[in-house]
């Protein structure tokens, strides 16, 4: 009996959406047909866009070092606010809406000054080599050995 509660509202969220759907008819006319029409295709277009896209944000996170749960949830709210406007009525297009205003996984990027594909982010602080006043930095010079192998035995 604890959950009681969300089987009824589960139950009673068609019926909620038919009697709205029947009080937007009976307000505003036939334009709620086409309303529903065009939410309908707006939610298929966002799942077929959204069910190839999915794969190259879970690399692009994964390379630009995000963690990739959060490209995973970002490809699910969408899938998710498809499937409610597939879904007719104005309660189910309501929450589909505010899932897909809420802010993307592209907000929560962090600059990396190495890449090319980050122009807008700002150069990386480098440090100043002058021997004016306060400058106290000396180059760091980092030593080592090599040795040159033989092309075929790099093969």
């Amino acid at each position: 009996m604890r959950f009681s509660w969300i089987v009824l509202l589960m139950l009673s969220f068609p019926v909620l959406e038919a009697i709205g759907i029947f009080w937007a008819a009976s307000v505003v006319g036939g334009w709620v047909l086409l309303w529903l029409l065009l939410a309908a295709v707006a939610g298929v277009m966002l799942i077929r866009v959204e069910r190839v896209v999915w794969g190259a944000r879970l690399m692009f996170s994964m390379q630009s070092g995000e963690n990739p749960l959060a490209s995973l949830f970002a490809s699910g709210r969408i899938l998710l606010a498809g499937g409610l406007l597939v879904f007719p009525g104005f309660i189910s297009d309501v929450i589909a809406l505010v899932l897909l205003l809420i802010p993307g996984t592209w907000t929560q990027r962090r600059p990396d000054p190495l890449r090319s594909a980050n122009d807008d982010a700002p150069p990386a602080p480098q440090p100043s080599f002058s021997r004016g006043e306060g400058a106290n930095v000396t180059p760091t010079t980092i030593n080592g050995e090599f040795k040159r192998e033989p092309d075929d035995l790099l093969r």
